[in-house]
This record gives C-alpha cells, structure tokens and sequence, in this order.
C-alpha cells in the first residue's frame, strides 16, 4: 500500500514536470521561431500546421500498433473497421477537425503578436469557453466556486491587456498597439475554437467506444486535409515561389513536433493529474514563460497591471477545480 502511495505521489509528479515543459517549450520556441530575423524567407504557418498533422497520424498509428502486439494486419482491420466501415462516425469528426486546424494557425498569428507571458495568461480564457460550452452542449452544472473563478479569469485578462504607458514615438506606439490587437482577437478566437472543438470532441467520446488514438488519427487526416486546402488559399503563391518546407530549420522542427506530440503526451500522463496539480502547471508555465520573455527573448516588460492581472488568472485557475462534487460530472477538460 505505502509502495503504491509512493509510486502514484512520484507519477503525479512527472506529470506535473512533463506538462509545465510541453506547455512552455510549445510557447516560448514557437514564439522565438516567429520572431527570429532570418536572410530568407521564414517558414509558413500553415506548412507548420500540416507537418505537425503528419507527425500526429505517424505517431498514433505506432501507438496503435504498439495495442495490437506489433501486428500490422490486426492493426489494419481495426482502422478498416473503424474509420472506412464506420463511415458516419468518421465524418462527424470533420467539423473538430477543421476547428483544430484554424485554431493552430491562430496560435501562430497570436504569438507572432504578443510576447509569450501575455499570450500564456490571456489563453487562459479557454476555461470561460470550454465551461460555457460544456453548460450549453453537455448540460453540465458549475458550482458557485466555478463561476466566481471565470469572473476572476475575465477581470485578471483585461488586465494583462490593460494598454500599458511606454516610451518611443507615435508611430512606434501606434505599430505596437496595432500588433498587440491582431494578437488579441487571434487569442480570443483561438480560445473560442478550442473550446467548441474541445467540447464537440468529448461528446463524440462519450458517445462512441473508441480508442482515443484511432480518433486522433481520424482528426490528424482531415486536419491534413483542411491544412493542405488553408495553405494553397492562403499562401499558395509563396509555396510555388519557395516551396512547403521554405525557411524551415531546427527550430521550426522543434515547434512541429511538440506541437504534434505535445498533446499526445499530455492526453496520456493527464490520467494522473487532477484540477490541483493542473493549476499548478498553469501557474508555473505563466512564470517561467515571463521569466524567459524578460531575460532572454527581451520582447516582455512586466508592469504592476500586468502582474495583478496574472495573480487573478493563476488563483481563477485554482479556483475552477477547487469543488466538492464527483470529478466525472463537474470536472471540464481544458
């Protein structure tokens, strides 16, 4: 009993480790890869979209095979059987899909945009989304704990965007401004989508008995396919002058695969993570993310505003999972 104890204390641990470094890493290398000058041209977002789509079906797909011993014909029939045969379930997964694809490229815009801190704290408004969501399409109830901690999140993200006085010329500030705005709609869109996918794909979950790697691999190709169709609308004259994989290097690799491994990995050690230890990987991804803006990016200058509205959105964090009622039934995904 004490050696079990000890293991699930050590496991909750790692998972805590593991989710502060996904999520910070993902942040602060995507937002250096979109903000390091370069002679050429720098890589596109959308071709970043797509490879990590690719790198996500590859991934499941070893994961699946890895379920059935290592036998690609076991392997085989059970994707015949679940994403040809079953046709209908299949296509119902299109419409998160295409969401996870346009909020992926958002992500990019947003952190082309806005410094790393901002960004992380003012993503945090995807817990408002996912719990209206959840109240509206799933008929979950929230207790009074939870509402007060979207109220708290609401007010700590207009803070943090709370326009703050700088020094340099007009136009310099007006440039500025008009970056951080771009930024903030591409973040409360990105927060709106992830929140309807999020929950849409949930519903789909409680519906179906299916591997969550098999769904992911249904999500990875139509979000390939959305992907390969968003980069050809949008940047179709650039791949023909430079090609898909134009401005790509280490770091660009580096962005593609946590992002498509990133969420696998959390989907697995999340089992042993509850609300608590989730907050707290909130909280220190927030920090280390404004720590390494402040001294190493150098693109974040905390002010008193921006650290009163952290504090708001770090305790609304905790607040949300702080409710005395069955996991399975108040408990939100976000």
């Amino acid at each position: 009993m004490v050696l079990s104890l000890l293991h699930s204390s050590r496991l909750k641990y790692v998972s805590l480790g593991v989710l502060v470094v996904q999520t910070t890493s993902l942040v602060l290398t995507m937002r250096y890869s979109r903000t390091l000058k370069e002679d050429g041209p720098r890589y596109l977002a959308s071709s970043a979209v797509v490879s990590a789509e690719v790198l996500k079906i590859f991934a499941c797909t070893l994961l699946v095979l890895i379920e059935n011993n290592f036998s690609f014909r076991a392997m085989n029939q059970l994707l015949k059987e679940e994403i040809v045969y079953k046709l209908t379930q299949t296509l119902k997964l299109a419409i998160p899909a295409g969401i996870y694809t346009l909020q992926n490229n958002l992500l990019y815009v947003a952190l082309s945009n806005l410094d790393a801190a901002t960004y992380q704290v003012t993503y945090q408004l995807k817990i408002l989304t996912t719990a209206l969501f959840s109240v509206s399409m799933l008929g979950k109830k929230m207790g009074l704990y939870q509402w007060l901690s979207l109220l708290f999140l609401m007010a700590g993200v207009t803070l943090v965007q709370w326009p703050a006085d700088s020094e340099g010329d007009t136009e310099q500030k007006i440039l500025s401004a008009g970056s951080q705005f771009v930024g903030l709609i591409a973040v409360l869109m990105a927060c709106v989508s992830s929140g309807f996918a999020g929950v849409y794909f949930e519903k789909i979950l409680k519906e179906t008995k299916q591997s969550v790697w098999v769904r992911n691999i249904q999500l990875g190709l139509f979000g390939f396919m959305f992907g390969i169709g968003g980069m050809i609308v949008y940047d179709g004259q650039r791949v023909k002058q430079w090609g898909i994989f134009q401005g790509y290097n280490v770091i660009t690799g580096t962005v593609v695969v946590l992002q498509a491994v990133g969420g696998l990995v959390v989907a697995v050690v999340i089992k042993y993570a509850d609300n608590i230890l989730k907050g707290f990987a909130t909280s220190l991804s927030i920090i280390v993310s404004a720590i390494i803006s402040y001294f190493m990016l150098e693109d974040f200058n905390p002010t008193r505003v921006f650290f009163s509205g952290a504090v708001l959105v770090i305790a609304a964090t905790f607040l949300y999972g702080y409710e005395h009622k069955p996991a399975s039934s108040t408990t939100i995904k976000v």
